[in-house]
């Protein structure tokens, strides 16, 4: 019997500048849940370790009461991911069974996780996980409205923790900030940050299944009016980002869908910014749960049976500057399994192509 070979989940903590990322990192770090974990940092001095430090190993890396392995990126992401994985193996560091990230505020999530496809070595070793976004109750709704990047790092999100609520001025901000998040991300739960939570495994947890299961929500936002925005150096422009929901009764067709993704993927993978759902095959009695990042797709996950009565097909995107109507009537070209056999392929290719030109 082949063995299936166990990939180390690499989790991302992400947020814009000033959103509390450190803040929180420093408090999970107490968490024995995160006892069986490494964590890249960009340096100790920012998060405070002193009173966790148990062990130094070397000048990037320290060994945690928690049982955590701490290290500091110096250099390429890439590398301080093969050398983790390298001590692991030799034994020269405790066996860690997921990675946490917290990357600066200013990055665009996705070409941290790309690392782990794009690299020979790591994509043997390791996985995707989820992305934790952080998001200021002050300063977070201006924010969404003025800088791309934070836009871009909310909408990518699996789960928003929502910080500094103790600071705001009233709750009609957290309201604001709260529905603004709910447009940007639909599906993505949005957790209050205080003294006991969200706890790690709340944010870092790892079961496939139960996440999937989750997927099937009934939330969506259609955006008509592309909202307005200046980035930072001042110049106004409008974006895009938005998301949808494509909800079939029909059954879909497995291989018109994997061919119909990945050819939307390959030519707009940088603007799909997120799609997650659960899809009802032909010919499958269960359910597939569906989870994508850009141009990486995480493994589909066959559910044990249906969340709840309905039985529909439903795929939430998140996406930028796409044209939602092309990308819905390609996939019902491509993806139904009533019309799979009479698929109009280079029309609906021309469609996916075109719903946007870079």
């Amino acid at each position: 019997m082949v063995e299936t070979p166990v990939f180390t989940p690499v989790h991302l903590l992400t947020g814009f500048l000033g959103s509390g990322k450190t803040t929180l990192l420093k408090r999970l770090l107490a968490d024995p849940a995160l006892s069986d974990c490494a964590v890249l940092i960009n340096e100790f001095g920012d998060v405070g370790l002193d009173h966790h430090l148990v062990e130094r190993i070397d000048e990037t890396m320290v060994l945690l009461q928690s049982g955590c392995v701490c290290c500091t990126v110096r250099g390429e992401l890439a590398d301080a991911l093969r050398d983790l994985h390298s001590r692991r193996e030799r034994g020269l560091i405790p066996a860690f069974a997921r990675v946490v990230i917290e990357s600066t505020g200013l990055a665009d999530p996705f070409p941290v996780l790309s690392t782990l496809k794009s690299d020979p070595v790591l994509r043997h070793h390791f996985r995707a996980g989820s992305v934790v976004t952080t998001v200021d109750a002050v300063n977070g709704f201006s924010q969404l409205a003025t800088y791309v990047e934070s836009t871009r790092q909310a909408a990518i999100a699996d789960r928003l923790v929502i910080t500094k609520t103790d600071l705001r001025q009233g709750d009609a901000e957290l309201s604001a900030l709260l529905s603004r998040l709910g447009e940007l991300n639909p599906d993505a739960p949005r957790l209050i940050a205080g003294e006991d939570g969200p706890d790690a495994e709340t944010l870092f947890g790892d079961d496939d299944a139960q996440r999937a299961a989750g997927l099937h929500s009934p939330s969506g936002f259609y955006c008509d009016a592309p909202a307005l925005q200046v980035t930072a150096d001042g110049v106004t422009r409008h974006t895009a980002i938005s998301s949808f929901v494509i909800a079939v009764d029909e059954p879909v067709d497995w291989t018109g869908f994997g061919v119909w993704l990945t050819m939307l993927l390959n030519r707009h993978g940088a603007r799909v910014l997120r799609v997650k759902g659960i899809l009802a095959l032909a010919g499958e009695e269960r359910p597939v749960a569906v989870h994508g990042v850009q141009h990486l797709v995480h493994p589909p996950v066959h559910l044990a049976g249906w969340p709840s009565a309905e039985r529909s097909s439903r795929l939430v995107f998140i996406v930028d500057g796409l044209d939602v109507n092309l990308l819905k009537r390609s996939f019902n070209a491509f993806a139904l399994a009533g019309r799979a056999r009479t698929r109009p392929q280079p029309e609906a290719a021309s469609q996916t192509r075109n719903a946007q030109n870079p």
